[in-house]
């Protein structure tokens, strides 16, 4: 045990009463007690994705490591931190991929979790920047990158605050492909050498699937617009990824005869969600039986069908962008072609957003003046074809990110002298 164990341990206990609140799978793999991996047949590469967007990101990654153009397959193993990322990491990867629980940053729990996994080198998705394991890790002499790198100008000027304590672990990592500019210069100032810095752009640009043609149908949407009775015959709001307060101003700012769609963000606020949509169909009610026509209020209270619900949508409205949080993820929308609005709290997803703005395929609307705009686009036809072409051409232009991540993860890793032949 060291002192940041301490520290962490300290601060679990203060915070015991609201974690035991969350429910929460999976201690014993949390605490690194994993089974070891069979022998190695190729070089291992560790892929962490602490949450559903992260393991969204990689989808186009995976394939190029372990089926790569030239050179030895991967071996890869994807760790994920939530329970609904890992269930999403499960669904997509379990063909390509060991799927593993990350452990928590204790020190004897990153030990047993390496010594099982034995990986020869690691990559963090956006962040996540855990000292001990990083530590561990170059204790072991596996290098570690962070790809997709993504440092917030609010997460920045939290990490400088600790910077005397946390930039020995930035001058640890290996690589650090950052999304842009701004984002290579905040990890350079937290302490990673300034020649292991590179910009790649974003790979959720890549992990946006764009349908060969504009408007084409998606499989499984027409089934979620009849089970939950949405009259395709009237336009249809839908808002993803909401937060606190925004279904009552989404109900509230609606044009009248207009159908809307919300899906909050966490599965826990499904209830508080129904409340502020009276009347609402609920997703999770309507999936062995067709619900009651004639509603026009509905809930989407399940996991992995958001995509499906934006693709029935004639606008699209981006949560938690309106209130105290910093945005969802714009991309899906964008690139299945759709007019999106999204409020002025953004900063988790800055550059996209900005990316998305100057090519004319998102307009950014304050909380006051949601329901004019709504209405003004709903009203205008030409308006909305106009954002929907440039937000699917905006997504093609930008995409390629993968290919260069997946080459520098490829040069990172060492000739295997302890791989079993196959």
């Amino acid at each position: 045990m060291n002192a940041l164990d301490l520290l962490y341990i300290t601060g679990g206990a203060l915070l015991s009463p609201w974690l035991l609140r969350k429910q929460r799978a999976g201690w014993k793999e949390r605490l690194g007690n994993i089974a070891p991996l069979p022998p190695k047949r190729s070089p291992r590469l560790m892929i962490h994705a602490v949450s559903v967007g992260e393991v969204n990101a990689i989808r186009h990654l995976l394939p190029l490591l372990v089926a790569p153009s030239s050179g030895p397959a991967v071996e890869v193993v994807v760790t994920v931190g939530t329970d609904t990322g890992l269930a999403r990491a499960r669904d997509l990867f379990s063909s390509q991929a060991t799927v593993l629980r990350y452990p928590i940053d204790l020190s004897s729990g990153v030990r047993r979790f390496l010594d099982a996994v034995q990986p020869d080198a690691v990559a963090l998705v956006e962040l996540e920047v855990w000292p001990n394991f990083i530590n561990e890790c170059t204790q072991r002499q596996i290098p570690v990158a962070v790809i997709n790198g993504r440092l917030s100008e609010r997460s920045f000027k939290g990490y400088q605050r600790l910077r005397p304590v946390l930039s020995p672990t930035f001058a640890r990592l290996a690589r650090v492909a950052a999304q842009d500019e701004d984002y290579a210069a905040r990890f350079i100032a937290m302490g990673v050498p300034r020649e292991r810095v590179r910009i790649a752009g974003t790979m959720k640009w890549d992990a946006a699937v764009v349908p060969a043609a504009p408007n084409e149908p998606i499989q499984g949407a027409d089934r979620l617009a009849t089970e939950l009775g949405i009259d395709r015959s009237r336009p249809l709001i839908v808002a993803g990824s909401t937060g606190p307060e925004e279904e009552t101003l989404l109900h509230r700012a609606c044009p009248s005869g207009v159908q809307l769609l919300c899906a909050p963000r966490k599965p826990e606020r499904f209830d508080e969600a129904a409340a502020a949509l009276p009347g609402c169909v609920r997703r999770s009610t309507t999936k062995s039986t067709n619900a009651p026509s004639g509603r026009d209020r509905f809930l989407l209270d399940t996991i992995g069908e958001l995509r499906l619900a934006y693709s029935l949508a004639d606008v699209v409205v981006i949560g938690r962008s309106f209130f105290q949080l910093f945005g969802s993820d714009p991309l899906e929308p964008a690139a299945l072609g759709k007019p999106i609005l999204i409020g002025p709290r953004y900063g988790d997803f800055y550059n996209v957003v900005r990316t998305l703005e100057h090519a004319g395929a998102i307009r950014i609307v304050e909380a006051d003046r949601l329901a004019h705009s709504l209405k003004d686009l709903l009203d205008d036809a030409v308006a909305r074809a106009h954002l929907s072409r440039h937000a699917r051409d905006a997504v093609l232009a930008n995409k390629g990110a993968s290919a260069r991540h997946a080459a520098m993860l490829l040069s990172l890793l060492p000739a295997c002298t302890d791989c079993v032949p196959g």
